[in-house]
């Protein structure tokens, strides 16, 4: 080999093509979508004119491969469903307490939307947040009027005092309420915890911290000890009322500097740790969450907080829970690649997520920004990074045990033309019971791998899937299997058929 030193070369490339080729085709991996109210995008819509804008965003998501879409259901202690607990949202109505006329549930309709198309719908809340700065009336059943003692001002927010266990036992109540009442996949907390700080401002905590330090000398450690009771108690709350409903959380990108902390990353910016009081790391470690976001929303390059320095620190750091990175589409378009100028960062960062072991997908920030092919990103997506299908990573600290196969798959000449169809196994508990089923096709002679995603023609609710039919000279195999709860994933059915 010494005498030809290129085919070295030529080997090394291929390898390493080869390697990047695999990693490309992921089986699994979450692909989510934030859909937010707070920006006010719907904000006085008709009914009509909100379901047609939604409609027309997730059948743009699910175009592009999106898989999982985070719905801002609670913005500011409201709700964009009927609650017993909390008022309309103003972010719906235009007024708060107000409910949509023509009366919809737009919770229930996102769930319904979400599921035919194959995608999970996690409910995202803001669990302390009690008013925007841009609210100006609260509505008279609001937590804000019915228990201002439990709220602090703060930057012209409203915040419910995390120091106050009661405001615990509400944010869980409502939680409950929602995990129970609706089927979703997910419930979501972004990273409003304590109030970002303001200079000259401080947290109105000091009768709290009387009442219930509890010894804790240090104000705070005792911010953090609230918080970590918060997050511990919201977390076997929603798996008491429904196991299978994960819990996830968006912190903010930051976790400590390490000019505060040896463990810290190589950046300057706020910290959840010190500045949020968010000890992520302790519920990652504990297993308080289901998911990680971190929201890293920065290019890479950022001298305060760059982007290849944070996501390498998450991968070391936060791989004790599944770990997906925030991504923000318009900053990551505008940024030239340092290493490339005449492209956007989109391809250098996607290249990050395959270098990174622990990272297992991705949560676009935010949907509507997919949707217009900002700087042609959904365009690389459909068209590379996400062409084939996915699955969502497992997560068998919840569940790791399979449904049962299809039964009786067969196909049927119908009037709507030529149709697969199969019967869902046969399962009494929730981790037995098929949610989804997964459509496979492979050529004649072809090996059936159903770990390669590029084979995946459907990811589908129902128990049949119409086929393409041309001639009936074509013979294909086809393979279904079942996905419970948890997308664990059956053994497979085979059919052969002629197209």
């Amino acid at each position: 080999m010494s005498g030809y030193p290129w085919r070295a070369t030529l080997i090394a490339v291929l390898c390493l093509l080869a390697f990047c080729h695999v990693k490309a085709q992921v089986k699994r991996e979450f692909r989510g979508a934030w859909i937010q109210c707070v920006n006010g995008q719907f904000q006085g819509m008709s009914t009509q004119a909100m379901q047609q804008t939604l409609t027309y965003q997730l059948n743009e998501l699910q175009q592009m491969g999106v898989n999982a879409v985070i719905f801002q259901v609670r913005a500011e202690c409201d709700a964009l469903y009927p609650s017993l607990i909390e008022p309309w949202s103003r972010f719906l109505t235009g007024q708060q307490g107000k409910a949509p006329s023509p009366f919809w549930d737009p919770l229930q309709w996102m769930i319904d939307q979400c599921h035919a198309r194959g995608m999970e719908l996690h409910a995202w809340i803001n669990p302390y947040r009690a008013k925007t700065k841009g609210t100006n009336a609260l509505a008279a059943t609001h937590v804000g009027i019915t228990h201002p003692e439990r709220c602090f001002s703060y930057d012209d927010l409203l915040i419910l005092n995390p120091g106050i266990p009661e405001n615990r036992d509400y944010i869980c109540s409502v939680a409950r309420d929602i995990v129970t009442r609706y089927d979703i996949d997910g419930i979501h907390m972004d990273d409003y915890f304590y109030p970002y700080p303001v200079p000259g401002l401080s947290v109105p905590d000091d009768a709290q911290y009387r009442l219930y330090s509890n010894g804790i000398k240090d104000r705070g450690d005792w911010r953090r000890y609230n918080v970590n009771l918060f997050i511990k108690q919201f977390y076997e709350t929603v798996h008491a009322a429904k196991p299978w409903v994960k819990v996830g959380i968006s912190p903010f990108g930051i976790y400590r500097n390490k000019r505060n902390s040896p463990i810290g990353s190589d950046t300057n910016g706020l910290q959840n740790y010190d500045d949020l009081y968010a000890d992520v790391l302790l519920w990652v470690n504990n297993g308080w969450l289901d998911y990680c976001v971190p929201q890293i929303y920065w290019e890479i390059g950022n001298k305060a907080a760059d982007y290849d320095t944070l996501i390498r620190w998450w991968n070391q750091h936060a791989a004790g829970r599944p770990l997906f990175i925030g991504e923000d589409i318009e900053r990551t378009v505008k940024a030239a690649d340092p290493q490339n100028p005449a492209q956007n960062q989109q391809p250098a960062k996607h290249r990050l997520h395959q270098q990174m072991l622990a990272v297992k997908g991705t949560v676009l920030w935010y949907a509507k920004a997919a949707v217009d092919n900002t700087g042609n990103y959904a365009t690389m997506l459909k068209k590379n990074y996400w062409r084939y299908p996915a699955l969502h990573p497992q997560m068998k600290f919840i569940d790791g045990k399979a449904p049962k196969k299809p039964r009786k798959v067969k196909p049927v000449w119908t009037s709507d033309g030529y149709v697969l169809f199969w019967t869902a196994p046969r399962g009494k508990k929730w981790g037995d019971k098929a949610t989804k089923y997964v459509v496979y096709r492979f050529e004649k002679d072809e090996r059936v791998n159903t770990d390669d995603p590029s084979k995946i023609v459907a990811v589908t609710p129902q128990t049949f899937w119409k086929l393409p039919y041309q001639d009936g000279t074509q013979k294909y195999t086809y393979v279904v299997t079942a996905l419970d709860r948890l997308q664990n994933e059956s053994s497979p059915a085979k059919k052969s058929v002629k197209l």
